[in-house]
């Protein structure tokens, strides 16, 4: 980087990606592949990563110990959105691409103090097959009942223009199908993605695909068991509809981790642009010219003028684009004197908090036989733990043989007091938790804390009524871009669309 200067029409544009994580990351990526792309007498690009940490890849990454992969953050993706499979072939990682293991997919819930496999076929919200809910000890006979209604509740209509479209997840489950349904099943389910309280979360912008499907066919029963509703893509498992929990059938994972996937990026990155690790930047500024200010900051006329970004060693430097892959709270620190109404804006979405309690255990010390991916808790049985993934069952090479990894997460929207626990109460906690659901005995073979401090957004109703002022107000600003999990989409794919839908506004 070099200090401020003026650019000229032969001076390279030159690009700034706040943040190294996953979105960053592609965003870089992106940008990189459009040069390459361009004509020769297209402008040239000059990129630049600026990265506050000592390393790139964010909540994302991968570590080994004693025999055991461990993947510290998401260990798979869905490959029915093009974000992330999309990404993985054009770095040429479709060797390293592996399928769940079809001979665990499922999960268990926890019920009245034990695990007991999810009913098959239902996923997420909803049943795709009757004759499991009808057996399934979870639901009383009442709640059974009342999950057949289904089909005959009325679909929702806002009762004025003052009451909002948005509907809070709890809600939906509750209208559609019970409480029981919504508290034995969904809410623990669904917290295990997005570590949140269904009675704030908001359906529109985490799983629309449900309410669409009350829009279409007045009944998600209806829906489920209508030929005409298949979301598969092509090529995907037309009998995964079987499988309990998510729809396990479309999900990916890299035979070394994800960071097979961070170690491309960082290599195309790395070798198309400028990455600065250790560096942070404190503000952005766009210093205006007398006759724009005379117009006004937000006049279209700023467009001419460059971004100053400060930096916490006390330097400036100017870019001609910036974009911020950052969380939003960071964000709005970054945007403050830029534009207060944007920076009120993203300050508004809340966080959540979590740890995840790595484990490695010999399989004789399980009592449990783990016939599953995982075990999800329900805060209705009031235990410690939001949900263990049973790693080594998903995906080969996690563990060494006669062994299982497993990977607890703690903490969440619902239980925030349990982040604050150092690592050593957290480890007991787990070990605790695991005994009395899983049967398991000794000291673990591995065991470490991973601590994600603010790091879940939190999707409240009205979040995409405030996603759309965000965007608006960002417009405002010609070369400015946001990026990341916080908008439109928290797994994996999604971060990778966010990142690389900057690059295009901004390349």
């Amino acid at each position: 980087m070099t200090d401020a200067r003026s650019t000229t029409e032969t001076s390279p544009r030159r690009i700034a990606i706040i943040g190294g994580g996953l979105s960053g990351l592609a965003a870089a990526h992106r940008l990189i592949e459009l040069t390459s792309a361009a004509s020769p007498t297209s402008p040239r690009c000059e990129i630049t990563l600026l990265e506050a940490g000592p390393r790139l890849g964010g909540i994302v990454g991968t570590r080994r110990e004693n025999g055991y992969l461990i993947d510290t953050g998401a260990d798979s993706f869905l490959t029915n959105k093009p974000g992330a499979i999309g990404l993985c072939r054009r770095l040429g990682l479709e060797d390293k691409l592996v399928a769940t293991d079809s001979r665990y997919r499922g999960v268990h819930v926890v019920f009245d103090g034990r695990p007991v496999p999810v009913p098959a076929g239902f996923q997420l919200l909803g049943p795709t097959a009757i004759w499991p809910m009808i057996t399934t000890p979870i639901l009383s006979p009442w709640g059974k009942l009342r999950l057949l209604m289904e089909p005959f509740v009325p679909s929702r209509t806002p009762r004025d223009a003052t009451e909002l479209a948005d509907e809070s997840l709890a809600s939906f489950v509750r209208r559609r199908f019970g409480r029981e349904v919504l508290e034995r099943l969904v809410q623990p389910l669904v917290g295990g993605i997005y570590t949140s309280d269904p009675e704030q979360l908001s359906l529109a912008a985490t799983l629309p695909r449900f309410l669409e499907q009350e829009r279409d066919f007045g009944s998600l029963i209806r829906a489920a068991l209508s030929a005409k509703n298949s979301d598969r893509p092509p090529g995907a498992n037309p009998t995964d509809t079987t499988s309990s929990g998510a729809r396990y059938g479309l999900f990916a994972g890299l035979a070394g981790g994800m960071e097979d996937l961070l170690a491309a990026l960082r290599s195309r990155v790395e070798a198309g642009g400028t990455v600065k690790l250790n560096t942070r930047v404190t503000e952005i500024q766009r210093p205006l010219t007398n006759p724009q200010r005379e117009q006004g900051a937000l006049s279209r006329d700023a467009s001419a003028s460059p971004f100053l970004l400060a930096l916490s060693d006390g330097t400036h430097h100017s870019f001609d684009s910036v974009i911020v892959a950052t969380t939003t709270h960071h964000a709005a620190l970054l945007l403050g004197e830029l534009d207060h109404d944007l920076s009120s804006e993203l300050r508004q979405i809340e966080y959540a908090s979590s740890a995840i309690v790595v484990t490695g255990h010999r399989l004789a010390d399980v009592a449990h036989p783990l016939d599953s991916f995982g075990l999800v808790v329900p805060h209705r049985e009031r235990r410690r733990i939001l949900a263990t993934s049973f790693s080594s069952r998903k995906f080969p090479e996690r563990a060494p043989a006669g062994s299982v990894l497993l990977r607890t997460f703690v903490g969440g929207a619902m239980q925030p007091e349990l982040n604050d626990l150092p690592d050593d109460e957290l480890q007991r906690l787990v070990q605790s938790e695991l005994s009395e659901l899983l049967g398991v005995r000794g000291e673990p073979e591995i065991s470490l804390v991973v601590r994600y401090p603010r790091a879940m957004p939190q999707y409240h109703v009205g979040h995409l009524d405030r996603v759309a002022r965000i965007e608006a107000l960002t417009a405002r600003h010609p070369g400015l871009a946001l990026a990341g999990n916080a908008y439109r989409g928290v797994g994996i794919p999604d971060a990778i669309h966010s990142g690389e839908s900057a690059a295009m506004l901004v390349g």
